[in-house]
């Protein structure tokens, strides 16, 4: 089984502030606006997406790229969650 190898929401948060605090040099609160705390500016944002993809094997495409997905770390967890569940029996919509 996979479980152990896949992050919960928790995990996620956890990880994703050590990113941000690793990469600005300020720890963060998961539900910070990072771009109303001077944060992220869009070029950071990208590096985050960036990170996001290569470290859950997930592709942030579309309606997913909007600003609201990255305000808080909360957010990002909850969109990597989201990508990284697999379509179950190809849902029609």
């Amino acid at each position: 089984m996979t479980a152990a190898n896949t992050p919960n929401t928790n995990d996620l948060e956890k990880e994703l502030l050590g990113f941000l605090e690793g990469r600005t040099g300020t720890a963060w609160d998961a539900d910070t606006d990072l771009f109303g705390a001077g944060g992220l500016s869009s070029l950071f944002a990208m590096q985050v997406v960036v990170h996001l993809e290569k470290t859950y094997a997930i592709a942030v495409r579309g309606a997913d790229l909007r600003l609201d997905n990255f305000r808080t770390v909360r957010r990002m967890a909850e969109l990597v969650e989201r990508l990284r569940v697999p379509a179950a029996g190809g849902q029609h919509g």
